[in-house]
């Protein structure tokens, strides 16, 4: 039986990698808040003790989408750091055979570079995601530098924006908040605002191609992968996409120039994945089609709450 811990397991893709890693003959350990916190590292030793990991995902990271990086930048940098480094710390001393395996941030890509995997650690950050962007850089470093010393494994994934079904309602995502506004607004009357001009672009990969082709990818050693489409969109293109869902009519959308917006494109460079796992392979799901499995999931929860 393959043993894996899993830290973030209840977050939106832990909901999804857990299942896949149980259907593929793994026995699941979990690690959140309630059960070997990450805050507390003697806990964390002591709750798995006598037990040996083949792998160690470390999904968990303090964050949310909007302007949450932007307000509190402190509580990020001290959280993100205290779990980031117990975890390696756990992992070096005490389950040196586990490959670990992290989920980086495509955030931590300077704004003004090409983002592909080399130049991960050049530039500097969006200053409003400064401070998260830089725990993640400092992740990726402390499994190199673990790597040096000690010689253990791992690997290290940067998603663009993931979405599919099984998030949680009140995710603020941008995806999802469209989602949930054009619900509201057709539903409800309520008004579908976006935030900004919505010429900011940006790029969504559907959660279970992320997820299988991370599990393919398991036997590299050592390396960092970008996961994502390839292919950007504005916001205001996701908008009418959403809107075509629902068959509400885009004409209504208003936006909101007040509103935080983040940086202005963001799409990171695919083909060092692509040269392991053929495009079709990698990238299952049209963007048509994971969206309305979305909306869908999102309509199906709500008539359970009426």
């Amino acid at each position: 039986m393959i043993k894996t811990l899993v830290t973030g397991a209840t977050g939106f893709l832990g909901n999804h990698l857990v299942p896949r890693l149980e259907s593929s003959g793994h026995q699941i350990y979990i690690c959140n808040t309630k059960t070997a916190n990450l805050k507390n590292l003697p806990n964390l030793i002591t709750h798995y003790e006598g037990v040996k990991f083949d792998y160690i995902f470390h999904l968990a990271a303090v964050t949310k989408a909007g302007d949450y990086c932007l307000k509190h930048p402190g509580t990020q940098w001290i959280e993100n750091q205290i779990i980031n480094t117990n975890i390696l710390a756990y992992w070096a001393d005490h389950q040196p055979n586990a490959k670990m395996i992290c989920m980086g941030t495509s955030c931590s890509y300077a704004p003004d570079i090409f983002m592909k995997e080399e130049n991960y650690l050049l530039g500097q950050p969006e200053p409003s995601l400064y401070a998260y962007a830089m725990t993640k850089r400092m992740l990726l470093l402390g499994l190199q530098s673990i790597e040096k010393e000690f010689g253990l494994k791992w690997l290290y994934f940067i998603p663009s924006t993931l979405y599919g079904p099984g998030f949680e309602l009140d995710d603020n995502h941008f995806i999802f908040d469209f989602i949930r506004n054009c619900y509201n607004a057709k539903n409800k009357g309520e008004k579908f605002v976006v935030w900004g001009d919505g010429e900011q672009r940006r790029e969504l990969i559907y959660v279970d191609d992320a997820m299988d082709t991370m599990m393919k990818l398991i036997p590299e050693e050592n390396q960092v992968f970008n996961l994502g489409s390839g292919e950007d969109h504005s916001i205001n293109e996701f908008a009418k996409m959403v809107c075509k869902c629902y068959d509400y009519d885009e004409a209504l959308i208003e936006h909101d120039l007040t509103k935080y917006v983040g940086v202005k494109e963001k799409k990171i460079d695919t083909a060092k994945v692509v040269s392991r796992i053929p495009q079709e392979e990698f990238l299952k799901t049209s963007l048509e089609s994971g969206l309305h499995r979305s909306v869908n999931y999102f309509n199906e929860e709500m008539k359970k709450q009426c």
